[in-house]
């Protein structure tokens, strides 16, 4: 059903790479034996590209058992949004940003919230750690809740 999901956020070192991550850790959880593998991207719509991961989101990945790997940020583009089967957005305004970029996505793009009244996922970055936790949690519930529907 879908082969490539993207993930966005605003700058792509906070909460798209985390639902990025977590998606695939736990796609394994949830996929039936004979299903196909879904590739999990993320971008940012104001990314720089190359930035690295926040260091507080990975390490509060690490302590769930989840390995961040080498991330580095990079921008949203039409090329992206176009060879995504879904997008999901951190926040429900995000969706006009992304359908700025190509159009053609209308009908493809939905909070990752979607699930939970559309609820957006706060920006931690820059905060103290406590946000960052409560943003974790929320990104994981609503990234199990997504599994459930597309694997």
């Amino acid at each position: 059903m879908f082969a490539n999901v993207l993930i966005v956020c605003h700058a792509n070192v906070c909460r798209s790479p985390a639902a990025e991550m977590l998606f695939k850790f736990r796609q394994r959880a949830v996929s039936r034996a004979s299903a196909a593998p879904i590739a999990f991207h993320s971008a940012g719509i104001r990314a720089i590209n190359g930035h690295g991961m926040d260091p507080v989101m990975r390490r509060l990945l690490a302590e769930r058992g989840v390995a961040s790997g080498i991330h580095y940020s990079r921008r949203l583009d039409r090329q992206l949004v176009r060879s995504a089967d879904l997008v999901l957005v951190s926040e429900r305004a995000q969706i006009g940003a992304v359908e700025a970029l190509d159009p053609a996505a209308r009908g493809k793009v939905y909070p990752l919230g979607k699930w939970e009244d559309d609820s957006d996922v706060a920006d931690p970055h820059g905060g103290a750690e406590a946000a960052y936790r409560e943003s974790l949690v929320l990104i994981e519930h609503l990234v199990m809740g997504w599994l459930k529907k597309i694997c």
